[in-house]
Order: structure tokens, then sequence, then C-alpha cells
């Protein structure tokens, strides 16, 4: 088993400002495995440092090198074959980089199994919902909106500080529903209901997101009891065990599954029949991936998610760091990603 992995910082076309952070680029961890002489390639683009729970990147890194890939190793050399791609969650540990960490190898080895299948994603997750766009831009700041033609929603970054009316009647002039994406930075929930209040006089609100701190499901409860829109929780979702909390306090009606954060697709898909059996309504997340990660999060989400999700591809400035390819998720590294310095470059 052949390792590679790279670092690579892709800019935003239109940067956007979000309650704790402007992203106008976005680290993105590309990794290759080859096994057998067979090539598979993953990626995530994980915080540039940590943040509302989320490891950043250099943590994501330690732990990849260090726990995820060697774990999964050991395991192969104790079975004596590779373990099945599926099975990487499993080797995650409890730290904060471990989820992410997995779900980036479980990716190139998704990959590298459906190259050697001759195999697309699509064939893997075949398509049985037509799943509507969501489109993300922010009330924050006067930046270029990015906002797909297909967009059948609009997820739209909000603050615990007022709005402007110019940035309220902007975003009606899109004649999309909205979600109110708050980022955890609420302080209280006479914050949100004035806010979402205000807003609901421009545009039509389907739900607010995550005002408050990961795990704080019992002021979310309370928001749910007073508000007349959805509750969704996004950066409170890493586990199984979350949404059964969510469900017990009625803490939301819709949550948020981001494979990167959640351990990869595997453990997403069980997620999703979850959420959907403790009846919440779930869509799928990203956070600004290449057309790489993107293909197979639409791919899944096409399979199983009715809720406008994050499948659109992202507008970046990208150099030539993939190149198309018929099999498995649908990219191999481009010259760019090539030549540039790995991070890793080991043989097992």
């Amino acid at each position: 088993m052949h390792v590679r992995l790279w670092r690579q910082e892709l800019s935003l076309a239109s940067p956007v400002r979000a309650s704790a952070q402007v992203h106008t680029s976005r680290p993105h961890l590309f990794l290759e495995v080859e096994i057998d002489g067979v090539r598979g390639l993953g990626e995530i683009s994980p915080q540039p440092t940590s943040l509302h729970g989320d490891p950043g990147v250099d943590d994501v890194i330690v732990e990849l090198e260090h726990f995820t890939v060697r774990q999964f190793v050991e395991a192969a050399l104790r079975e004596g074959r590779t373990p099945e791609w599926s099975r990487v969650t499993h080797f995650a540990g409890s730290r904060r980089a471990s989820y992410p960490a997995s779900a980036l190898l479980e990716m190139a080895l998704l990959d590298a199994h459906l190259r050697a299948e001759r195999a697309s994603v699509e064939q893997q997750w075949p398509e049985h919902v037509d799943t509507p766009v969501q489109s993300t831009v922010s009330l924050l700041d006067d930046n270029v909106w990015d906002v797909r033609d297909d967009a059948a929603q609009v997820r739209a970054k909000v603050g615990a500080a007022l709005i402007d009316e110019a940035q309220w009647l902007r975003l009606s002039t899109l004649g999309l529903p909205v979600l109110l994406d708050f980022n955890c930075a609420a302080h209280d929930l006479g914050d949100v209901v004035a806010l979402t209040t205000r807003a609901q006089s421009y545009v039509d609100v389907v739900a607010v997101e995550q005002p408050f701190a990961p795990g704080n499901v019992v002021e979310h409860a309370r928001l749910a009891g007073v508000l007349d829109v959805a509750v969704s929780l996004d950066e409170g979702v890493r586990h199984r065990r979350d949404l059964d909390q969510i469900a017990r306090y009625g803490a939301a009606s819709i949550v948020c599954v981001k494979p990167a954060r959640v351990g990869g697709y595997a453990q997403a898909r069980t997620m999703i029949e979850r959420a959907r059996t403790l009846g919440l309504g779930v869509y799928l997340g990203g956070f600004f991936e290449s057309p790489l990660a993107r293909r197979a999060n639409r791919a899944l989400a096409r399979h199983c998610v009715s809720l406008p999700s994050d499948i659109g591809e992202v507008a970046l400035v990208a150099a030539d760091v993939l190149a198309p390819d018929p099999w498995g998720c649908g990219y191999l590294p481009g010259p760019d990603l090539e030549s540039m310095q790995t991070l890793v470059n080991r043989q097992w």
C-alpha cells in the first residue's frame, strides 16, 4: 500500500463571511492510495484552525499520519488483506481530528475500490432522488454572491448583530426560501427570535440553523418551542448519539449531515437513515470541496436525500490540481498536484 498526501490552498471566487471567520480560501487535503497497482483519490477541506468543535487542518494531518493510516495498515497485516473501505470509520479514535482523517482515507479507498471494479460513484449509489441544490450567501458583508441558477434554497450566513435592510432587500430579490445560518453566534433566544421575525418580513424563512454551541440541545429545544419555523442543527451533528439526543430533547426537526465531519460516506449514510427513523429531516452538507468530493457528495445525496443540499459546485480559483477520469469519483491527481511536494509519501 502506497500513500501520498498533498495539502493545497484553493481560493474561493466569491469570499463568504461567517460569524467567526471570512472564507476567502480553504485548505484542501488530497490523499492518494495505491493498492495492487490501482490508485484512489480522496479529499476533505478542513477548517484552517479549530472552530466550533471542528479540528484545524494541521490536527487532521497529524491524525492521519500517526494514527488513521497506521491503524488501517496494521489491520491489513493482521487480516492478510486490505479491509473494505466502509470499515475505516471503525478505526477512528476519540480525538477531534479522528473523523475527518477517517473520512479522507475512506474516500481514497472507495475510489480505488470503484476503479478496480471499473465502476463510478454513481453506480455505487444509484440516483433515486432529484435532490435540490442549496447555495450559500452571507448577509454579513457586501461581497458578490455565488448563487447557482438551479438553486432551490439559500443558506444565508447571519450573526448576533443586526442586519442592514439593504441586505434583506438584496436577499429578497433572489426569490428563494432561506435557511438562516447562525454558526453558533447567537447570544440568547431573544436574538434569534428577533432576527427571524425581521427576516420573515422580507423572505420565506424555512429554518434557523445552529444558533447556539454544539451539544447545547437544551437551548435549541427551548428555541424550537417558541419559533414558528424549523430549527436545524449542523455543527452539533457528528455521531449517531447526537441524533438520539436531538430527537430526545426535541432540539431540532432538521439536521445537516456532512460526510467529512461524521467520518465518511458509510457513516453518513447510516446517520441519514437513523435521522429518518427518529423523524428528523436531513440534508447533506459540505464545506468548500473541489469537484472531486462534491461529485461523491452529490451521488450520495441523490441516492437518499430529498431536502435541498450542498451539492452544487463551489466556484474555486483552482489550478490544474485534478484530472477528469471516467472511473471512481471522477478525478485523479492533475499536473499541478502531481508536481507538488507531498506531506506524506510512504510505502507499507
